[in-house]
Parts: C-alpha cells; structure tokens; sequence
C-alpha cells in the first residue's frame, strides 16, 4: 500500500492488478504458461472494464526461487526480457514502463548472479530498483512489514510519479 499511497499523492487514485504468486520461477512465467496466460487475461479485463483508465506500470519483483542453480541463472536473463516483450505485445503496449526489484534474498550462491542480471535489463523503459539492504524477516527470505513500506516508497520514486504524470 506504500506504493499506491505515494503513487496517490502525486497524481491520485490509481488502480493496482496484484497477479503475484510467491515462489515461483522466471520460467513459470513463460508466455502460455497458466500464470502468464491468467495475468494477461486480469489486465485486458480490468482495462475493459476500467472506466477509461489504462495500464501505466508494470511492477516486477521475482527472482528468488532462480537463485538455486546456475541452470537458472544463465537463462535468467533471456527468461525476463523476452517475458517483458511478450506482456508488452500482448497488451499492445510497445512501451510499457516496467519496474522491477533487484532481490534482496534468495540462495547465496547465486543470489548476486540474479542481482547482476537484474541490473543490467537493457530494455526500454525498464527501471529496476535496488532492495539490498532492507531489512529481512527472521526467516532471510521475505522483508519486514517496515522494509515492504520502503520498497513502496522506492518504487514509487523510480519514475511511477513520471509515468502517471506524462499522461495527464
């Protein structure tokens, strides 16, 4: 809520669409696959059904469960771009602004080899935001409830403000 609240303050009410599924792989999420396949049909619901509105922002934030192999890793990066051209074409926005979050935890031995890989998503509009460093709950896998209330923050200054205010 962090991020709605922030997000609200500069430019008003917007609409969040959570699809999110803890746990999963980059690769579940692969176009055809039920989790992409139930998101995609969520969003062309919402807009149809949105009272004008349209989707602003795509926010990402995964890659945990990838931080278990080098298998995982060496396709982590193609597994992300092509998922983002793939929501893009299918919602018809060429475009779409995607934030998403470099992860704070997830397996040591590969756990920097996502974060790397994360940073250097070289498509347009993505801006990736940096969680390491937030405080971890004692099971060093999920933030705490004041570390969620930062990353909102954060994701809200990395350019949300922007994206909603070019269209106004």
């Amino acid at each position: 809520m962090s991020f709605s609240n922030a997000v609200k303050e500069r430019v008003g009410v917007i609409g969040l669409l959570p699809c999110a599924v803890g746990g999963t792989a980059i690769k579940e999420w692969a176009c055809g696959s039920h989790l992409y396949e139930t998101m995609v049909r969520r969003a062309k619901t919402a807009v149809a059904q949105g009272g004008g509105g349209g989707i602003k922002a795509m926010l990402w934030y995964q890659g945990e469960s990838d931080a278990i192999s080098q298998q995982a890793v060496d396709s982590y990066k193609e597994n992300v771009e092509t998922l983002i051209q793939n929501v893009r074409a299918d919602l018809d926005l060429p475009s779409l602004p995607v934030i998403q979050v470099a992860i704070a935890s997830g397996d040591e031995r590969y756990r920097e080899k996502i974060r790397e890989i994360q940073k250097e998503i070289d498509l347009p509009n993505v801006v990736t935001v940096d969680a390491k460093g937030l405080e971890l709950k004692e099971d060093n896998l999920h933030l705490t409830t004041q570390a969620q209330v930062q990353l909102g923050c954060m994701l809200a200054d990395a350019r949300i403000s922007l994206i909603f205010l070019a269209d106004r």
